[in-house]
């Protein structure tokens, strides 16, 4: 009896200091292939999270699922940890990030949105006579919240950490014999942990004679930084590439006269440093 089932579960999570909740998704829910039907949890998995984040706040949510999935109690709980799949190693792992053993450092590799319905591809999920048709273009992911202005629950590049990062001191620079943009900053641990981060590098461009993104990741690097230190980092980004676009009237590669910001930060929606960069002039090329 699920009812019988989750009361249990809220009688241990009384009698507990802390609680760790492991609830997601498996084979039988999600793998390659095809769709699932929808972006929930299983059944009564939902329920059985706020039912226990209500007897103990100190509860901490592990989620392992390969997609995004609604999370409608995420701000009853104290944290959430997503663990995706592992391996052999994944209990081990999560314990050791858990119990502290290891400063966690990942980053998302997608953009979680709030509801199935918030998904850029939601209006052409489904087939029509055999076809499928990805109306979302290149608007996916945080290029498209971003354009229409839709939080996501958890952001493209998101990503806590025991310790704290502060970003400084952004120089950004071309080197036209080499055809490099090198963005340098200065990244201090404020925390009293030794820590990683990852330094994220968007360009956008000012003017453009097309409709572009609002920005696009170009580049990153992940910095180990110890607590109280600093670090000056710099990230390289070949320059055609992190301006560029496909002309579809030339059927090529153009690279756009004009100004273009740096955008640097944490994830795509945290980026408080800023600066700009000239090209001087319209270059159009073929492959690569």
């Amino acid at each position: 009896d699920v009812k019988e089932e989750i009361k249990k579960a809220v009688e241990l999570a009384k009698s507990g200091d802390q609680v760790v909740l492991c609830v997601g998704l498996n084979l039988d829910w999600e793998q390659e292939g095809h769709d699932r039907p929808h972006m929930d949890l299983p059944e009564h998995t939902d329920d059985l999270v706020a039912a226990v984040a209500a007897a103990n706040p100190r509860t901490v949510v592990v989620v392992q699922s390969g997609t995004p999935v609604t999370m409608p109690w995420e701000k009853d709980v104290a944290a959430v940890v997503h663990a995706w799949y592992g391996g052999n190693e994944t209990g081990n792992a999560i314990a050791d990030v858990l119990f502290g053993d290891v400063n966690p450092s990942g980053k998302l590799s997608l953009s979680f949105p709030k509801l199935v319905e918030d998904n850029p591809a939601y209006l052409s999920y489904r087939s029509e006579r055999g076809r499928v048709l990805y109306g979302e273009d290149v608007y996916v992911g945080y290029r498209y919240y971003e354009s229409v202005k839709r939080a996501a629950l958890y952001p493209f590049g998101w990503g806590l950490s025991y310790t704290s990062f502060k970003l400084s001191t952004l120089q950004v620079s071309v080197d036209d014999k080499a055809g490099s943009l090198v963005v340098g900053l200065d990244i201090e641990n404020t925390g009293s942990v030794d820590g990683a981060e990852v330094v994220q590098v968007y360009i956008a461009q000012q003017s453009p004679s097309i409709r572009r993104l609002v920005k696009e990741l170009k580049g990153f690097k992940k910095v180990v930084v110890g607590k109280g230190q600093s670090k000056r980092v710099e990230v390289v980004i070949e320059k055609k590439y992190a301006t560029s676009f496909w002309d579809e009237e030339r059927d090529q590669w153009v690279e756009e006269s004009g100004t273009y910001d740096v955008l640097v930060g944490n994830s795509s929606a945290s980026t408080p440093l800023k600066g700009t960069f000239e090209v001087d002039e319209t270059s159009w090329w073929s492959g690569l």
